[in-house]
């Protein structure tokens, strides 16, 4: 066992040397917001009685990866299939580029295969909430020193 601060643990993810699913890749990116464990815990502290929202990732499938939308994002359904009763599939003959380029309200992760995955978000976060850092595995952008 061994700690990780998210930008380590993202690099480590990026060399392959620990892995985990999109959501916490989308955790972690939102964790790179804060240079300090105390900056941290003033911002939980701070919007602690601002509410949540509960939701659920929608599959898109590409030509070429994967895209979780997120509510918020403008190809999130308006009645997503929380159940999986209905059998609902989206897909697109598109790349995932193309889909990145045509659009305009973003929040997804797009999955290109097991160990690269990118974080696009460019909506207003509710409940005074941070959105995550955009950060894709393929490259390094964040300041966190948590």
């Amino acid at each position: 066992l061994q700690w990780s601060s998210p930008p380590e643990a993202i690099e480590r993810f990026k060399s392959q040397e620990i892995w985990f699913a999109p959501p916490q890749f989308y955790e972690l990116c939102r964790l790179c917001n804060f240079s300090s464990l105390h900056e941290l815990q003033k911002f939980s502290s701070d919007r602690a009685l601002e509410g949540c929202e509960r939701w659920m990732p929608v599959m898109l499938t590409a030509s070429d990866g994967y895209i979780q939308l997120l509510p918020g994002d403008e190809l999130y359904p308006e009645d997503p299939d929380y159940t999986g009763e209905k059998k609902i599939i989206m897909s697109t003959d598109k790349k995932v580029e193309d889909l990145i380029k045509e659009g305009s309200e973003f929040h997804r992760i797009v999955i290109k295969n097991m160990n690269n995955l990118a974080v696009y978000v460019n909506i207003q976060a509710k409940y005074k909430h941070r959105n995550p850092l955009m950060i894709n595995s393929d490259c390094s952008d964040y300041s966190s020193r948590l």
